[in-house]
């Protein structure tokens, strides 16, 4: 009996080691790109932080050194465009960054909205993919006129082309370079630029679109603030969709026009 005691508490013993020692090894073996695809694909772009952070509703690559997400891209379906009324919740920080994530507070009183970078509109579609945009890292600085005014009216632009085109996906972020002012505790750098990339990967005629805008408002039409997403590799050092056919990368990629976009 007092074998079999002891042999029991050498088996238990040795399952706890290979628990922690596989859960070590998951935070030494951070997760890629290659790990996740969107609706049966990967479309994501590659990170420079080597911190990709996987949610029901969107994925996204965080940058510690800025307290915020270098990019965020979800797939946007036109049945994901909805007029439920949703209660807002409280923003909240996410448990799934292991070098933590920025807190709502360093928010506060420093004169900046908490930007969304998934926009709640675009996932209204369930309570639970509408209150998880509400996550720190998926928010950024962002001036009160420039959020509720020429982003915003990019916001609804690209929900426009979800309802037209059916189904796109969309590589959001700021520029995460040169001098930056920061806010609060945290020390949340604050982009000098935001960008958004939009493709629509449905053949046969696949086509993308990028924008590069200011952090200001402007009354200008968006059309103006198009550029490649070549430009932006070369600005933000973002691969933005590696996993396309080499062919059709190379050709969005060095395109800047809008003429196959409807605004």
């Amino acid at each position: 009996m007092k074998s079999k005691r002891y042999i029991s508490a050498i088996a238990f013993v040795v399952l706890i080691v290979l628990y922690f020692f596989q859960e070590k090894n998951n935070e030494l073996t951070p997760m890629t790109t290659k790990d996740i695809k969107i609706d049966g694909f990967n479309y994501l772009p590659t990170s420079t932080t080597n911190q990709i952070i996987k949610h029901n509703g969107y994925n996204l690559s965080y940058s510690e050194k800025h307290e915020q997400a270098e990019w965020v891209a979800y797939s946007l379906d036109k049945k994901d465009i909805v007029n439920t009324d949703r209660k807002r919740p409280y923003f909240y920080v996410d448990q799934k960054v292991k070098t933590k994530a920025a807190h709502w507070r360093s928010y506060k009183k420093s004169g900046y909205d908490r930007g969304h970078l998934c926009p709640a509109g675009d996932r209204k579609l369930t309570k639970e993919s509408y209150n998880e945009t509400f996550l720190t890292s998926n928010i950024s600085p962002q001036k009160h006129d420039f959020n509720s005014g020429i982003w915003n009216r990019l916001e609804e632009q690209t929900r426009y082309w979800a309802k037209k085109y059916n189904h796109l996906f969309v590589v959001t972020g700021g520029v995460l370079k040169g001098k930056m002012k920061t806010i609060g505790k945290d020390k949340i750098s604050v982009p000098n630029q935001f960008y958004k990339i939009v493709l629509d990967y449905t053949k046969p005629e696949i086509k993308a679109i990028a924008f590069l805008i200011p952090h200001k408002d402007s009354k200008r039409p968006l059309y103006e603030f198009v550029v490649s997403i070549d430009q932006l590799e070369q600005l933000t050092k973002i691969d933005f969709f590696p996993e396309l056919p080499d062919d059709i990368e190379t050709k969005l990629e060095a395109a800047n026009n809008y003429k196959n976009w409807s605004f």
